[in-house]
């Protein structure tokens, strides 16, 4: 299958098909020789899985949109109605599993000396596929955190017995994700951008990059020299002084990238 590409401006152009064949070979050359590679993914990594997207048309649940459920006024105000949202999305995206771009990404992870892989998603689909130096910039839905005592631990259960769930002080439990209006973490976001600084080769895969902070990390990774690969089946604001610019699924695109690496 034929993968259109963007040449960056200044390189030699040829027949599409021998653009698309060198500029394969020369980011997957790019990847084998780095020896610090930063990946930021976003929502369509793991659409390719069918998780939904709750900004599309499958977004939806009742009569709410997500703006109107993932604040902590809208948590505060009622709890269980949040908490049977979470608990509809948590079982929609247990039936999923990971795609071959999930795959393909542990498996760089494991060959990259210095490798950070840094997510907008929160459906663990990264870590299910083996993924281990992860920083998951909006938290993940499978974890919980308490509103009393801040501790965050793991819920793996896909049905939940108790809705809202309550930790063992007493507290509720809300779900271990950034909502709407909160900061992320600083940690994770001086994590990956500290990746981005130094990282020789990023690939930014699946993002529409319209959120920040982590819209700026390919910049940030541009402005240090880094070699910028963008992966994504439309264009985004990366796409105009990306070094390549892959418009097709990752599913597609990352295993050939990735092979022999």
């Amino acid at each position: 299958m034929r993968i259109a590409c963007r040449i960056s401006p200044g390189r030699k152009r040829l027949s599409k098909m021998a653009v698309t064949s060198d500029i394969v070979t020369e980011v997957r050359l790019r990847v084998q020789r780095a020896r610090s590679v930063a990946v930021l993914t976003g929502a369509g990594v793991s659409a390719e899985s069918g998780v939904p997207t709750f900004r599309g048309a499958n977004g939806l649940w009742r009569s709410y949109r997500a703006e109107q459920l993932a604040t902590p006024q809208a948590f505060a105000r009622d709890p269980v109605l949040v908490w049977r949202w979470y608990d509809w999305r948590r079982q929609r995206i247990a039936a999923c599993c990971p795609n071959p771009a999930h795959a393909a990404l542990a498996a760089l992870e494991r060959t990259v000396p210095d490798f950070l892989l840094i997510t907008q998603n929160v459906d663990g689909l990264h870590r299910q596929a083996g993924s281990t130096a992860l920083v998951e910039l909006h938290g993940n839905l499978w974890r919980v955190r308490c509103t009393a005592e801040e501790t965050v631990q793991d819920l793996p259960a896909v049905l939940i017995d108790t809705i809202p769930p309550c930790c063992a002080c007493g507290a509720l439990q809300r779900p271990d994700v950034v909502w709407f209006g909160e900061p992320l973490s600083e940690a994770a976001v001086t994590r990956a951008s500290q990746a981005a600084e130094r990282c020789e080769v990023m690939l930014v895969v699946g993002t529409s990059l319209l959120v920040h902070p982590a819209a700026a990390l390919p910049a940030l990774a541009k402005r240090r020299g880094a070699y910028l690969v963008e992966v994504n089946v439309e264009p985004t604001p990366v796409t105009a002084y990306a070094d390549a610019a892959f418009q097709q699924p990752a599913g597609i695109v990352l295993p050939r990238l990735m092979h022999s690496c």
